[in-house]
């Protein structure tokens, strides 16, 4: 992983980003409120919030589900098996990615491991052990998910076939939902952030470095919409708050997080501390990061930082 995005941040060069500096009004103040041990591979990648302030986290390398309660406690919920051999396309290893956490207090999360008999979404009950109700390609690297609740389903993007896909609630086929040119990779990975909002499904392209917005329609994708560009390593989002369509995201090799208007620009939130940031999620002001290490392998981490009103 630190070679390919190595890779990539030479590639997209980071100095060609549009993002504009933060100003004293948009910058959040943080903090490091866990710290992960990364010679037990706990690079978070993803991350679902529970009302009383539990973070679930994506552990990528080593496989797992974690739960950290708000005082900090890391406690281990599953570790996926290991594949025999290889592991997932573009990568060479197996990784545990999206999560996603529903009422009921069920986790669902996305494991891509390069083998037809494990790589897929995973339920996982409290108290009960991983369970895969939904196989997916193993030639694919199965990354961000979503779930949109009235409609019982989940949308999960592919980053090395550069498609989103849907499963039902309680487990089935994959299908195909949109493959669009706008999804495909071109040259490390391709679709990968992914949030359901107000009858659209928002995505990320991380080699494109642009912010999706695909209207669901009556059950097939509408029109892809670029509502953001200049977004170098741009991985996944989160929106500020309800009835509000300003995004904030995490931009994994420049090391930033930024809020995006409804108009497409970018303003950087946070940098302070941040090494490769993967995923972010919004509870009223607080902002929660995970900063993975990708590239530097030291101090994985939590950072929790306190976010202003958007802008008018």
């Amino acid at each position: 992983m630190r070679t390919r995005l190595l890779a990539l941040v030479i590639a997209a060069g980071i100095g060609l980003t549009t993002v504009s500096p933060s100003s004293p009004s948009d910058a959040a103040t943080s903090r490091i409120a866990v710290h992960f041990d990364v010679t037990k591979g706990r690079q978070p990648e993803n991350i679902a919030l529970s009302p009383d302030g539990t973070a679930y986290v994506t552990f990528a390398a080593a496989r797992q589900v974690a739960a950290i309660s708000p005082k900090g406690t890391v406690r281990i919920l599953a570790t996926l098996p290991a594949p025999a051999d290889g592991g997932a396309p573009a990568l060479g290893f197996a990784l545990t990615t999206g999560i996603v956490r529903t009422a009921d207090g069920t986790l669902y999360f996305l494991y891509a491991s390069g083998d037809a008999a494990t790589t897929g979404l995973y339920r996982l009950r409290p108290g009960g052990g991983p369970q895969r109700i939904a196989a997916l390609p193993a030639n694919g690297l199965p990354n961000g998910l979503a779930y949109d609740e009235p409609a019982e389903t989940f949308y999960l993007t592919d980053s090395v076939l550069g498609s989103i896909s849907t499963v039902p609630l309680h487990g089935g086929p994959a299908r195909t939902w949109s493959s669009a040119p706008e999804l495909a990779a071109a040259g490390f990975l391709g679709a990968n952030g992914i949030k359901v909002r107000h009858g659209a499904v928002w995505a990320t392209n991380l080699d494109q470095g642009t912010l999706l917005r695909i209207p669901i329609g009556q059950g097939r994708p509408g029109p892809v919409q670029v509502k953001a560009t200049g977004l170098v390593g741009i991985d996944d989002i989160a929106f500020t708050r309800d009835g509000d369509d300003q995004v904030i995201a995490a931009l994994n090799a420049p090391n930033k997080v930024v809020r995006i208007d409804t108009d497409g620009r970018a303003v950087t939130l946070l940098t302070a501390g941040l090494q490769n940031p993967t995923s972010v999620a919004v509870r009223g002001r607080t902002l929660y990061v995970l900063s993975a290490a990708y590239l530097t392998g030291t101090d994985p981490n939590l950072i929790l930082a306190t976010i202003g009103a958007p802008h008018a």
